[in-house]
């Protein structure tokens, strides 16, 4: 029995059972760690896949003046931007917080309008000031020219006066101690006591007369002129107080729209350096959208094609179908030498609400006909590019669905009414797969 007791405390302890060894954890951990890197893999491919960019075979359609007569095809084509003719940031002359805004982005907003208030307080206690400084010298002039009041004059004669009597009181009593002291009744002392008031009371009589003429007289010319110099700086400190208050009053200098606002209520706006998060430098930007502009940029090689007043065929990405008179308004007098271009810019002759600036817009250069009017554009496509009435384009390593209405059939290919105006590269023969935005890799025809 003792045998078998013992057998029975033989037993193994089941946690130390399940418990794997250090060897096998290990093993664990590093198949876990692979599993991870393979799903990681895995997920990486798949992204690649589905970024990968698709080949596929562009042409560039191009587009033919349906004028008969010469000298009326589209002579160049050409992509830019839209921008405002002249945007403007409208700018502080002032400093101060922002007090109140009236507009948001995108209101049109007429010349003159308010646009934003700053805080006052500090200009209107300068103004008083300088309103006060120049009331105290107006009325300091006024002083000198009305000169002496009669009761100073009065003061003054009366005081002449006294001085007189005095004076030939001490010459009496002078006399009297010249007798005395010759009879050697008074001292010598007293004598020069006697001589020393007189003397003193004649000074007093002299200084009295000439304060008398002068006040008499009135003030002098020069500090009339003086006070007057002093009114002009007074004048002038009142005035650029004035024009500072009303400078915390921001208008719009012309009619537009808002493009941007940059501050709120409560923020800082300066006239000196501007940080990227303190104090503004302007507080909103603006342009007239009736003043429209496509910035483009010319390629050297094509630039002989054009030249000044040249007109044009404005179209933008966003609304193909859309299309604007445009004529050369400005041509930059030096080109990009890093670009081998010279920038253009196109007037839009009548932009509507549906022009952008910063839209993508594109611009047929069209020669004109015999009669002067600029002829039509006509686009055609390889058959094989029209899928479900549109087309893809190849534009910065991207498909570009857009949709376009086609016409009849020519020995050049399938005829675009709308959508296209040339200078497109088209894909042809697209992937079933392909979708807007797909990455692609190009290989031209």
């Amino acid at each position: 029995m003792k045998t078998i007791d013992e057998l029975k405390n033989l037993r193994i302890d089941k946690a130390l059972k399940s418990a794997p060894p250090p060897r096998r954890r290990l093993i664990s951990w590093l198949a876990a760690i692979v599993a991870v890197l393979l799903l990681a893999a895995a997920a990486l491919l798949a992204w690649q896949q589905m970024n990968r960019a698709v080949e596929v075979d562009v042409v560039r359609v191009q587009a033919a003046s349906t004028g008969a007569a010469p000298g009326g095809d589209v002579i160049l084509n050409a992509t830019g931007y839209i921008v405002a003719a002249h945007k403007i940031q409208l700018a502080s002359k002032v400093v101060g917080k922002v007090a109140w805004i009236g507009v948001e982005k995108g209101d049109r907003v007429r010349r003159g309008q308010v646009i934003v208030r700053l805080e006052d307080d500090e200009y209107r206690a300068q103004l008083q000031q300088a309103r006060g400084r120049l009331a105290a010298l107006e009325a300091r002039l006024a002083e000198l020219l009305a000169g002496s009041r009669p009761e100073e004059i009065a003061v003054a004669k009366a005081n002449l006066d006294q001085a007189r009597a005095d004076l030939e009181n001490a010459a009496v009593t002078l006399e009297r101690a010249k007798l005395l002291a010759s009879e050697e009744v008074l001292s010598r002392q007293a004598l020069d006591d006697a001589q020393a008031r007189y003397h003193s009371q004649a000074a007093r009589v002299a200084s009295l007369e000439r304060t008398f003429e002068l006040v008499r007289i009135g003030p002098r010319k020069e500090q009339i002129e003086q006070v007057r110099g002093q009114i002009l700086e007074a004048k002038g400190n009142l005035a650029f107080f004035e024009t500072q208050l009303e400078n915390t009053v921001i208008r719009a200098p012309i009619d537009g729209t808002i493009l941007e606002r940059v501050v709120e209520i409560g923020e800082f706006v300066t006239t000196g350096f501007v940080g990227d998060r303190g104090a503004k430098g302007f507080v909103v930007s603006m342009a007239d959208l009736n003043d429209l502009q496509v910035e483009l940029d010319i390629n050297q090689n094509d630039f002989a094609r054009l030249g000044p007043r040249q007109k044009g065929i404005v179209t933008t990405d966003a609304y193909p179908d859309r299309r604007y008179q445009g004529a050369i308004e400005e041509i930059s007098p030096e080109a990009n030498r890093q670009k081998a271009t010279v920038q253009v810019k196109v007037r839009v002759i009548d932009p509507d609400e549906y022009l952008r600036p910063e839209m993508n817009a594109s611009v047929a250069f069209i020669g004109e006909t015999r009669d002067g009017e600029p002829a039509r554009a006509q686009v055609t496509v390889p058959l094989s590019a029209v899928k479900d009435g549109a087309v893809f384009l190849a534009l910065d390593g991207r498909a570009i669905r857009r949709p376009v209405r086609t016409g009849g059939a020519t020995p050049q290919g399938l005829r675009v009414e709308e959508g296209l105006i040339g200078g497109e590269d088209v894909i042809v023969n697209p992937p079933d797969n392909l979708e807007d935005g797909s990455r692609v890799r190009t290989r031209r025809r």
